[in-house]
């Protein structure tokens, strides 16, 4: 059977298309998707545990504590000692990562902008929609949900979640 009669095929090898433009632009910061989406998820929930982090986004506490070493090895984030109990970590953005979120934010923005450019507003908008119903069809959510989901409605997360 032709990969082409897969509906799968055709999401996964966009999601590929979209992620490249997405690693290109974000390569410039230092930055890969997946660290672009947990700074600017800090941003919105600091402090946090690393555990709770791990839940938000759905990946093992050693996934996530994988990420966050390279963002901490990078001078993005700190750990701290949590007040409230000792044997506890809270993660922060340093001034680099905070400094950071904007320019992650243009990021998503130009590669937004890409696919209008591609498809057309309108399509655009109908995908952005489908990819949502999806993911919350298959259980996901934004991390941080109950915050503001300003970058939730970004496609290029979408793909990548």
């Amino acid at each position: 059977m032709a990969t082409n009669a897969f509906a799968l095929h055709m999401l996964l090898h966009a999601a590929d298309l979209v992620d490249d433009r997405l690693r290109e632009r974000l390569g410039a910061l230092g930055l890969r998707p997946r660290q672009a989406r947990v700074l600017a998820a800090l941003s919105r929930m600091e402090p946090i545990s690393q555990v709770r982090l791990a839940r938000e986004f759905d990946v093992t506490p050693a996934s996530m504590s994988t990420m966050t070493a390279r963002l901490i090895d990078g001078g993005f984030v700190a750990r701290e000692v949590d007040p409230a109990e000792a044997r506890a970590h809270l993660l922060r953005l340093t001034d680099r990562g905070r400094g950071l979120v904007d320019d992650i934010h243009a990021a998503w923005r130009d590669v937004d902008r890409l696919i209008e450019e591609r498809i057309g507003a309108e399509e655009a908008a109908r995908l952005t929609a489908a990819a949502r119903a999806l993911r919350d069809a298959l259980g996901g959510r934004a991390p941080g949900s109950d915050a503001p989901r300003e970058d939730d409605t970004t496609l290029h997360r979408l793909a990548t979640e």
